[in-house]
């Protein structure tokens, strides 16, 4: 099937079919119990039902999107919009009116205020940063040391968006704040997602208590980062200038709120995705080490032994495979939404105007439809010639069209060279209390990574 094939179909009379629903529902909670419980399960198990399914989650009728092509047209498609059961979730963090969760003209317009600093050939000029943070990452680490891999994860990829996209050398300590307040931020808006409870979520509860304080934490931290910018006087030329000196439809400097929300949507989310790649990508090293060893192997083969380098990445085809490969078995955003906007089809199936629809990049990734051998970590399945085998839209970690993901380029560049750097130098081995099974939230991350670092 065909994205084109994919046509809006608006009457009823048309004799399009109702969706079949996934078995197992619950009185009151629908679905969201399976979703709680073991959700990478039952997502990657709904495509036995049929390329959309529907779902009950607490009183709402969700309609799940299954297949690569159907997601391809999701994503395309002008009858669907950014909203549902994920963006509603995450309003109290990102807000309202920031890049991600804006949709039509106010989304365009920020597209345009932000996409200067991501464009492809404006990546270079951050690349001495990146060079910076990797190597400062290397030589922090120690042989011997227990490296607890979310707090170092998070506090490079802050670091570099900070410096790199905010111009700001933000110190360790708000790295780790964001770190800390973003897994109770994230865990909780899951919570709020798969089972819609309302009014509960505003009992005092302890859970419910420590939501809200890293809530609010999080929305101080971006607030002293505006203020410090303000106070100091400087412009340089980055995006939170952008931000302070970009105009509405009407002309006029954007509103306080949009600023903030726009820094949001800059510093978490991409900070929480690139982190959890990087944490999975030190659980490759160091589960395959087979691979680490070809890394490194190409690494030494393009550098010569000296540091690598951000002009070396593009050299380093085997570790961008690596980064790939890292990003289809364990995709840092393993769920999405979307609501429709008009009576409209997937497939064959009528999706009523009003709907919200679900799908999981994770379920996608690794469809054995999809992929030979579709669970083995097989970084050369995306060597040009074997490449040409992945079904269209079965692999888009930075999502397509206009929603797709502005900083691609920048994170695919940071992942390649902080892997690079780290693997030149050490082999990895798991300690007593690491946890590298799969913790479930907006975005996936090991529990909790602890790593050795070994000379080679």
């Amino acid at each position: 099937m065909t994205v084109e094939s994919v046509k809006p179909v608006v009457p009823e009379s048309t004799g399009l079919r109702e969706p079949p629903l996934a078995g197992g529902a619950l009185p009151v909670l629908g679905h969201g119990l399976k979703l709680v419980r073991d959700p990478l399960a039952f997502m990657s198990g709904l495509r036995v039902h049929g390329e959309v399914v529907r779902l009950k989650l607490g009183p709402k009728t969700v309609y799940a999107v299954t297949a690569p092509a159907l997601t391809g047209a999701l994503a395309l498609s002008p009858d669907y919009k950014i909203d549902g059961p994920l963006w509603e979730s995450l309003e109290g963090l990102l807000g309202k009116e920031g890049v991600a969760t804006a949709n039509g003209p106010r989304h365009r317009r920020q597209r345009r205020t932000i996409q200067p600093a991501f464009r492809l050939d404006a990546i270079p000029a951050y690349g001495s940063v990146m060079e910076e943070e990797a190597h400062a990452l290397t030589e922090r680490w120690k042989v011997g040391e227990t490296i607890d891999c979310t707090s170092e994860s998070f506090r490079v990829a802050v670091r570099i968006a900070a410096r790199c996209l905010l111009r700001g050398d933000y110190m360790d300590e708000r790295a780790e704040r964001l770190s800390v307040d973003l897994a109770t931020v994230f865990r909780g808006m899951y919570r709020r997602m798969v089972v819609p409870l309302g009014p509960l979520y505003r009992l005092p509860f302890p859970t419910n208590r420590e939501f809200n304080r890293a809530l609010a934490d999080l929305h101080l931290l971006v607030d002293e980062i505006v203020d410090e910018r303000r106070a100091s006087g400087q412009k340089p030329d980055d995006l939170l200038t952008a931000l302070l000196e970009a105009k509405d439809d009407n002309g006029d400097l954007i509103g306080e709120q949009e600023i903030h929300d726009q820094v949001v949507a800059i510093l978490t989310p991409g900070s929480e995705t690139v982190a959890s790649t990087i944490m999975w990508l030190l659980q490759v090293l160091a589960e395959h080490p087979e691979h680490a060893e070809k890394v490194r192997a190409e690494v030494e083969s393009v550098t010569g032994g000296r540091p690598v380098a951000f002009a070396d990445v593009r050299e380093l085809r085997y570790t961008n495979n690596v980064v790939v490969e890292a990003m289809r078995l364990r995709p840092a955003v393993w769920i999405l939404t979307r609501r429709a906007v008009t009576d409209t089809a997937l497939g064959g199936y009528r999706i009523p105007a009003g709907a919200d629809i679900v799908y999981s990049p994770y379920a996608i990734q690794r469809d054995g439809r999809s992929y030979d051998h579709h669970l083995d970590f097989d970084p050369d399945r995306w060597q040009p010639e074997r490449v040409k085998e992945v079904p269209k839209y079965a692999m888009s970690p930075f999502s397509v069209g206009n929603r797709k993901c502005p900083s691609d380029h920048f994170s695919m560049s940071q992942l390649s060279l902080i892997i690079a750097a780290i693997s030149a130098k050490y082999r990895f081995e798991q300690v007593g209390g690491s946890n590298d099974t799969t913790r479930v939230g907006i975005t996936l991350r090991p529990h909790r990574l602890l790593l050795q670092p070994v000379e080679w």
